[in-house]
C-alpha cells in the first residue's frame, strides 16, 4: 500500500458508517480492512475494521506505537492465546506477535495510537468482567486501559439514558458496537465511528440503548 491518507486531520470532527465502506486488501490474502482513518503506508497510524477469513494468518510484526483490538465476532488468536467475542487487547509499544484466526473473526483495530513509554499489555474479557455504575442512571462502564491523559472503556447505555453536556479534553473517539448512540449532532447506528477533536463538546444520549467503545484524551496533538 502506498502512502494512504483518509480522515487524518485530528482537529476535525469525523463520522463514518463503517458498514458502508468497501473491504480493502492487506498483506495477507485472507485478511481485509475497512479503513476508518489512516495516515501512512503499510506501517501507519490507523483505525480500521479488520476481517480475518477462516484460516487467515498474518506475518509476525512489531507494534512500534502499540495496538488496541476489540474482537467483534469470532475468535482471534496469536502465539499468546485465543480471544473470543468481546475481548479487548492492548499490545504495547515495542511488542510483536503473529496473529491468525482458525474459524474467522472481525475486529476493531487501532494502530500507533499509544505512547512510546506505555509498556502495559492488557487483556480484558468484557463479557466476564465486572461493570461499574456510571455517572448517571442507566450508564454502566468497564474501564479497559489508561495511560497519561488517554482512557479506553466500554460503556453500556440503557434505553432512555441521557448524559450531561461536557467538553472533551484531548478529544473523544466512539465506536458503536451495538444499538444506537446519539447526540445533538446526529444518530449513530451499529458500526458507526465518531471522532471528536480536542475541546469539542456535546450532549450524548441513547433512546434505544447501545454499547460503545470509548477512547478519550489521545488527540491532543
Amino acid at each position: 500500500m502506498n502512502n494512504f491518507v483518509v480522515n487524518a486531520d485530528l482537529s476535525q470532527r469525523c463520522v463514518v458508517d463503517g458498514n458502508t465502506l468497501a473491504w480493502q486488501p492487506s498483506p495477507s490474502p485472507l485478511v481485509h480492512r475497512r479503513i476508518l482513518e489512516r495516515n501512512g503506508a503499510e506501517v501507519a497510524r490507523a483505525t480500521s475494521i479488520v476481517r480475518y477469513d477462516a484460516g487467515a494468518t498474518f506475518h509476525a510484526h512489531l507494534h512500534a506505537l502499540g495496538e488496541e483490538i476489540l474482537v467483534l465476532d469470532g475468535t482471534f488468536s496469536d502465539e499468546f492465546g485465543d480471544y473470543g467475542p468481546g475481548t479487548y487487547l492492548k499490545n504495547p509499544s515495542g511488542s510483536s506477535h503473529a496473529p491468525f484466526s482458525q474459524s474467522g473473526c472481525t475486529l476493531f483495530v487501532k494502530l500507533r495510537h499509544l505512547a512510546p513509554d506505555d509498556s502495559e499489555r492488557v487483556v480484558v474479557h468484557t463479557h466476564q468482567s465486572p461493570w461499574f455504575r456510571g455517572m448517571v442512571d442507566g450508564l454502566t462502564v468497564l474501564p479497559l486501559s489508561e495511560f497519561g491523559t488517554s482512557h479506553t472503556a466500554m460503556v453500556r447505555w440503557a434505553p432512555g439514558t441521557y448524559f450531561n453536556p461536557h467538553q472533551h479534553y484531548g478529544g473523544e473517539e466512539v465506536y458503536v458496537v451495538d444499538g444506537v448512540f446519539s447526540d445533538e449532532h446526529g444518530r449513530y447506528t451499529q458500526g458507526s465511528w465518531i471522532r471528536s477533536p480536542h475541546l469539542s463538546q456535546h450532549k450524548p444520549f441513547s433512546v434505544e440503548g447501545c454499547l460503545i467503545l470509548v477512547k478519550t484524551g489521545h488527540l491532543l496533538e
